[in-house]
């Protein structure tokens, strides 16, 4: 689903990522971990193309870019649409129903109708638990439920592949669990996802593969027990050792 070569992003002088490669199959987890700024973040918002790589290749199951090249506004849109992303802090219009805000990317982006959009959006708000908030705004819904109206709004434009950048963390602890269920219920209907948490329980029990970041490198990567129960690099030991 996902092939990623030689992956490099600066910014300025400083070197984010520092080439890597990573290859995501169809309907697999991937979990990423690792300190505050080692990556992970720049990571995903290359997969989004929110940053455009400086160095490396990306195949997004059969749409290929290779930033070496100069690449033109059309070909940044096409990978694009191949990617739902959920961020730490919602992001929803304030001004704009839970409805609405999930209904905005397939009819403003994709050009669909409204009445086209409007059934799958109400499906989505089901989906995540919502059908009857679909008339709330922002500031009605706690949130762990603008969350759920995120990632639904992400799933309306029927991405490939959904990315999550710690969704969780902006959350009260009670309210973690709605938005994990919700995520674990996408990975069980087999949907091919790429995480950002720092969700040890969720990554242990949800992820195909976890892969371990800092200084824009991956350090170690491998299943759940793997890296959770013998991991082979000292620095991946200190790290487990001040969360766990």
């Amino acid at each position: 689903m996902i092939s990623i070569k030689g992956l490099k992003k600066r910014f300025g002088e400083l070197e984010v990522l520092k080439g890597f490669d990573v290859e995501v199959g169809k309907g697999q987890v991937i979990v990423l971990i690792g300190p505050s700024g080692s990556g992970k973040t720049t990571f995903l918002r290359c997969l989004n193309l929110l940053e455009v790589p400086d160095e490396g290749k990306l195949n997004i199951s059969g749409t290929k870019m290779d930033f070496n090249k100069k690449l033109t506004k059309k070909e940044l849109l096409e990978m694009r649409r191949k990617t739902g992303m959920v961020f730490q802090n919602y992001n929803l219009f304030p001004h704009r129903t839970a409805l609405e805000n999930v209904m905005e990317g397939p009819v403003i982006v994709q050009g669909k109708s409204k009445e086209e959009v409007r059934k799958r959006a109400v499906s989505l708000l089901e989906k995540v638990g919502l059908g009857d908030k679909i008339d709330y705004y922002p500031y009605q819904l706690s949130g762990g439920q603008q969350q759920r109206v995120g990632i639904a709004r992400a799933l309306a434009i029927d991405p490939e592949v959904m990315l999550f950048d710690e969704p969780t963390s902006a959350l009260d602890p009670e309210l973690i669990g709605e938005v994990l269920k919700v995520m674990k219920d996408l990975a069980e209907e087999g949907m091919t996802m790429v995480v950002v948490t720092h969700e040890m329980k969720f990554a242990k029990e949800v992820a195909d593969e976890v892969i371990f970041m800092d200084g824009g490198y991956i350090v170690e990567r491998g299943n759940p027990a793997e890296i959770f129960e013998n991991p082979k690099q000292e620095r991946t030991r200190q790290f487990l050792n001040l969360i766990q």
